[in-house]
């Protein structure tokens, strides 16, 4: 029997994470984080309920995936996130040691390919899983702010 637990489906995870932060007037980032196909740590954008500027979705999941862990270093764990990382994002997953990231839009503006930030030379990454669904959240969320 195949195994369900693809890089769609928990694309998917991150993308109803990401709308609950559109509901919340947030920018629509959704993450996941995975080790043995269990999800450990789900979260969205929080930058506005908390009025933080580092509470991206990746630092919430980096947060809550080491609690449930018990330890600061991700290994074994893929991260599952509906836009590129920028740059703080990515340092903190290099310092998480996270062993996989995976993405769904590219964010040319201030993603870290873009900065030139580097991640962990172990880490594996993967983009454009559910690119389109993941684009056009953003962009619904951004045309609905101009109007």
């Amino acid at each position: 029997m195949e195994n369900p637990f693809t890089h769609d489906y928990f694309m998917k995870k991150a993308l109803q994470e990401a709308e609950v932060a559109f509901e919340q007037g947030e920018v629509p980032v959704g993450a996941v984080i995975v080790v043995a196909d269990k999800i450990i740590a789900r979260t969205h954008n929080l930058t506005e309920l908390l009025n933080d500027v580092t509470a991206h979705a990746e630092m919430q999941a980096i947060t809550a995936g080491a609690n449930f862990l018990g330890g600061k270093y991700l290994k074994d764990c893929t991260l599952y996130v509906t836009l590129e990382p920028c740059q703080m994002c990515a340092g903190a997953l290099y310092w998480s040691q996270i062993s996989k990231i995976v993405f769904g839009a590219r964010d040319e503006n201030r993603g870290f390919i873009k900065m030139g930030t580097k991640l962990h030379p172990k880490t594996e990454v993967i983009q454009g899983v559910l690119e389109q669904q993941c684009s056009e959240l953003m962009l619904r969320f951004f045309a609905s702010k101009r109007k």
